[in-house]
């Protein structure tokens, strides 16, 4: 009876056991799986920047990685694929000091898009580009594609292979597929050459000329008061940027001496330096393009080189129905397309500002006209400006509607307040005469002359 009673015990000890481990390893495999479809979630998480636009339309809504950290703020409208993948491993003591224990692997996606080359791929994103230029369909061939096109999206990805670990610093995907295609074209009668550059159209605010314009007009945090198109002042009204490099240079210098300055902060404080000194020099001796008041567009840096293209060039603008005639006034990054003066995007959209720009799309056409730059250069004539782009249109087969017509909208600067001339004093009659109240027989001038003193006898 006792042995019984034992083998009892003992039966219902083992069961529990088994039961008791049983619960324990079922719960471990039910947490192991939550926690997996936690961290490897079944589809992947998109998250989009989105770009800012004068008119907004309705987008269905985004998840976004919530947390301590925002992950969105770290990518530029790039669809994020993110998944944990763990493998098993030794002891975290072991596992700590191996650096391929605990690896990210950052590998960037990127199509690089093929330029359009015909007409009828212009038509696709700007419908009444073949009606406003009606010659166009002559000039387009395949083998028009610009070999900018491919650097242009060349230097892009070079960019992203250097910027990979700066997340924060890449591309948007915006930015990144800003040019539809870049086009050489020439007119098979006039000979007359164009170069084509279908984009969207960013904001330049630059610019400053207190010649014309003593108010500064900067807006933007990335405001310069300079643009590449410059002519010598003609004026000795300073510049009004003039006094805040001034300042700057005044803080870097000091700065700079401080002996408690750190290395490398000094180093950068004597580039610093070295920019605003030139900064000043450039501000007192020359006058610059307004981007407010003044129709310029902005060009990358490498297409002059590649297809002509410079500073002072005659330009087009077209956007729907509507040509605009402009200058080349800047320069801009190698890997950044479209981008015109505030006066042409307010024009064409009266919501732009510096960080807002009037057309997000890849429907804005730009035709450059290399080699028409007129030099030296000076203050802008629209007048002449209007004259010498219906001409350059009339060589390449003309346009069906006018040219918009720019006015200029720089006030005229105050009159200066003549300085009163001081009226002449009688001089004493001799023997008692009346006073000399005409005009003296001797030579006048513009200005009043002091009398010469008589000479001793």
């Amino acid at each position: 009876m006792r042995k019984f009673r034992l083998r009892t015990l003992r039966f219902f000890a083992f069961i529990l056991l088994a039961a008791v481990l049983t619960a324990i390893v079922l719960r471990w495999i039910s947490l192991e799986q939550w926690h997996r479809t936690q961290l490897a979630p079944e589809t992947p998480i998109e998250i989009e920047v989105p770009e800012k636009t004068p008119t907004p339309a309705p987008s269905p809504r985004i998840p976004v990685i919530t947390g301590k950290l925002d992950t969105a703020r770290l990518f530029s409208g790039i669809t994020v694929h993110a998944a944990v993948e763990p493998t098993p491993g030794g002891a975290a003591s072991d596992e700590r000091v191996d650096p391929q224990s605990y690896v990210l692997e950052l590998k960037l996606h990127a199509r690089v898009p093929t330029p359009n080359s015909t007409v009828d791929e212009l038509a696709k994103v700007s419908p009444d580009l073949p009606r406003l230029l009606p010659a166009l369909a002559t000039m387009v061939t395949p083998e028009s594609v610009s070999p900018f096109f491919k650097e242009l999206y060349d230097t892009k990805l070079r960019n992203l292979k250097e910027n990979l670990v700066r997340l924060d610093q890449l591309l948007s995907r915006h930015n990144f597929f800003d040019c539809q295609t870049v086009l050489n074209l020439r007119h098979p009668e006039s000979k007359r050459r164009a170069v084509l550059l279908q984009a969207d159209m960013d904001v330049d605010a630059d610019g400053s000329d207190s010649d014309r314009l003593p108010a500064g007009s900067g807006q933007s945090a990335n405001f310069k008061p300079v643009t590449s198109y410059r002519w010598p002042k003609k004026s000795q009204i300073p510049n009004s940027y003039l006094g805040p490099a001034e300042e700057r240079l005044k803080r870097y210098e000091s700065e700079l001496a401080v002996k408690t300055t750190a290395p490398d902060r000094k180093k950068e404080l004597k580039g610093a330096i070295a920019a605003v000194r030139d900064e000043i020099e450039t501000l007192k001796k020359f006058s610059f393009l307004i981007g407010a008041t003044d129709p310029y567009i902005v060009l990358p840096s490498g297409l002059g080189k590649a297809d002509g293209g410079k500073v002072g060039d005659y330009a087009l603008v077209i956007f729907g129905d509507r040509i605009f005639p402009a200058i080349v006034g800047d320069i801009g990054p190698p890997d950044k397309a479209g981008e015109a003066s505030l006066r042409i995007a307010k024009e064409i959209n009266p919501l732009a500002t510096p960080n807002n720009r009037p057309v997000s799309d890849l429907k804005v056409t730009y035709l450059i006209f290399p080699g028409t730059a007129e030099t030296p250069f000076a203050p802008p004539d629209l007048e002449k400006l209007q004259a010498r782009s219906d001409a350059l249109v009339k060589e390449i087969g003309g346009a069906t509607v006018p040219l918009h017509h720019w006015e200029n909208i720089i006030p005229p600067l105050p009159s200066p307040t003549p300085t009163p001339t001081p009226s002449p004093t009688p001089a004493p009659s001799p023997s008692g005469s009346p006073p000399v109240t005409g005009p003296s027989p001797t030579s006048t001038f513009a200005f009043p002359v002091a009398s010469p003193t008589p000479l001793p006898k």
